[in-house]
């Protein structure tokens, strides 16, 4: 492997450590043992869960066309997947706000234990109901646990600036380290053990096995809205309405929907750009350096929360116009650098500088995640949480549906500048979330002021 991979891979460890190293006081927040004891619990726990999620990925697609599918059959299994998510994911959402975020998250781990019990079928009824069975889990992780962790988190009166910590410590670890420390372990595994693609499977399973002991043993429950009264259609309408009568919610969902398509996308597209002429990569490598830098951003997203005169609103429009410029990089380069005709070989000019571009949106992505989660749980109100944030879910999906569908019917550069676009959006929306909020705490202010006003001139009864 090329001396190149190693030195991006050798200076992005060096920025991330010296970040962490270098925190100072303004840069930390002064919390509680209780609240310590809590977050570790947290984090462990959704460490292991993101582990069972990232042992699949490098080994999906592989075990698949072990199988014998054809790259049409396994694009339907995809397909599958997340339109499982959007049909399915409300209905799990509203089920968590409703029986419980603690038993929706143990649905969670027992759904993908069953999703990776199906990989030892070489049989495509048996491997599209697991991909069925991993969209319902997928809508599961990326909402139910986010919002047991907020209700729990105000629950036991902690301070809302506390939240942010656990947040970003969560992305830092689970969507970083742990991911890493994933593939090298699928790979392990998988190949040099000779276990075969099958094994990480397993190993996740066994991962989501202690985190879901973890779940039941030490997690209290918490619920959205349980009344009986209100059935699921109920719990929908009352959704829906949320997002339709106040403008913040929407533009949440919308900046949220723009930035994760954008996102899923890339993941389908970063190497055929960093290939167009079959050249040799470490993908394995490449993907490890990807998720350095995502932790790279969740070290920047740290600081940058720990400044309460920081308006998440205000750093988000920098984030993602910076998004929109990485992606729009190999449009630039397929019309400024002559491109190589050359098959196989090492990686091209153009596909170094797209790499550094790659990995800036990565720590652009580090950065989404736990400042979106922070807006999330200062925008969505309690008793639907997981409802609303499932209903954000689904324009994502079918977004990414539509690109799996397509794939191959546009070019490379248009599906990128697509993204690009996108992203440039989002960094308007947040630019009109920000006028929005700021216009909604004003007015709050001048009524609290005003009602004070008006007690304080009220006359005496005498």
């Amino acid at each position: 492997m090329e001396i190149f991979y190693y030195l991006v891979f050798g200076a992005l460890s060096l920025v991330v450590l010296a970040l962490e190293l270098s925190k100072n006081s303004k840069d930390r927040i002064t919390t509680s043992a209780a609240f310590n004891a809590f977050k570790n619990n947290y984090i462990v726990v959704y460490s292991l869960m993101m582990a069972g999620d990232w042992l699949q990925g490098p080994y999906v697609y592989f075990l698949y066309s072990q199988y014998g599918f054809d790259k049409g059959d396994i694009g339907r299994l995809f397909i599958a997947g997340f339109g499982s998510s959007m049909l399915f994911g409300t209905i799990v959402g509203s089920l968590a706000d409703k029986k419980g975020r603690k038993r929706a998250c143990i649905t969670y781990c027992i759904t993908y234990i069953l999703s990776c019990a199906t990989k030892h079928s070489p049989q495509y009824k048996v491997l599209m109901l697991g991909r069925v069975l991993g969209g319902i889990a997928t809508s599961l992780l990326f909402s139910a646990f986010e919002s047991w962790l907020v209700a729990e988190h105000f629950k036991r009166g902690f301070e809302p600036q506390w939240l942010s910590l656990t947040f970003s410590k969560a992305i830092f670890l689970g969507n970083g380290l742990v991911a890493i420390v994933s593939g090298l372990f699928a790979n392990l595994i998988a190949d040099t053990l000779g276990f075969g693609p099958v094994a990480p499977f397993d190993a996740a399973a066994c991962f989501l096995a202690i985190g879901m002991a973890i779940i039941m043993s030490s997690w209290s429950e918490n619920y959205g809205d349980s009344s009986e009264s209100k059935d699921l259609l109920t719990q929908f309408r009352g959704a829906a309405l949320a997002i339709a009568s106040d403008e913040k919610i929407a533009l949440l969902g919308a900046i949220q929907s723009l930035f994760e398509g954008s996102m899923y996308t890339f993941v389908f597209l970063w190497t055929p750009a960093l290939s167009p002429n079959e050249e040799d990569i470490p993908h394995g490598f490449i993907f490890a350096t990807f998720m350095l830098s995502s932790m790279l951003g969740s070290s920047i997203a740290s600081r940058l929360m720990a400044r309460a005169n920081l308006k998440v609103e205000g750093y988000m429009q920098i984030v993602f116009a910076i998004s929109a410029a990485t992606l729009l990089l190999p449009v630039l380069t397929n019309i400024l650098v002559q491109p190589s005709n050359v098959k196989g070989g090492s990686i091209s000019f153009s596909g170094s500088i797209q790499l550094f571009g790659f990995c800036t949106f990565e720590a652009c992505v580090g950065i989404f995640w736990p400042s979106i989660m922070k807006m999330r749980s200062q925008y969505i109100p309690e008793e639907a949480r997981s409802t609303i944030m499932n209903f954000f879910r689904i324009p994502l999906n079918i977004f990414v549906c539509i690109v799996l569908y397509n794939v191959n019917a546009f070019p490379i550069t248009v599906m990128f500048g697509m993204c690009s676009i996108f992203l440039f959006m989002a960094a308007v929306l947040q630019r009109r979330l920000m006028v929005v909020a700021e216009s909604h705490k004003s007015r709050t202010q001048d009524w609290s002021a005003m009602k004070e006003m008006d007690a304080e001139s009220e006359p005496l009864a005498i």
